[in-house]
């Protein structure tokens, strides 16, 4: 088999403040933007990586949730517990910095692991957790 990962899926509460995270603090390109009533479902994904993308989507649309399972997915959401993507950087404190400066939220500074790599965490606007490796 020779398999190759398109794309995953990251929840956003706000299309607005996703697409300028993800375009103007992370540089990624912004593929598409499809809208459904207030909804959107927004694929954002590195410009030297052509076939692999995110799609930010509204998790309202999920099919199948009960209310209750609506809510516990905003609350998890809000506290940053529900979803995260793992990204790499051949700098990472310059990666952080950069970061930093254009304002977005650090949740840990660069760290090194026992398993081989350093990495630092910042957290999108919908509260997902954003993780930047390093390999050593």
């Amino acid at each position: 088999m020779d398999l190759t990962i398109r794309s995953s899926f990251l929840p956003q509460n706000d299309p607005q403040a996703a697409t300028a995270f993800y375009r103007d603090a992370l540089g990624f390109e912004v593929r598409l933007d499809v809208g459904y009533g207030d909804l959107h479902w927004i694929t954002v994904g590195p410009p030297d990586q052509p076939s692999t993308g995110i799609v930010l989507y509204p998790p309202q649309a999920t099919p199948n949730l009960t209310d209750d399972e609506r809510r516990t997915v905003a609350e998890m959401m809000a506290k940053g517990t529900f979803a995260q993507v793992v990204l790499e950087s051949d700098d990472l404190e310059g990666s952080v910095a950069t970061l930093i400066a254009k304002g977005v939220e650090l949740v840990q500074e660069p760290t090194d692991q026992p398993y081989g790599i350093r990495d630092a965490a910042v957290r999108d606007p919908s509260g997902n957790l954003v993780r930047i490796n390093q390999r050593r």
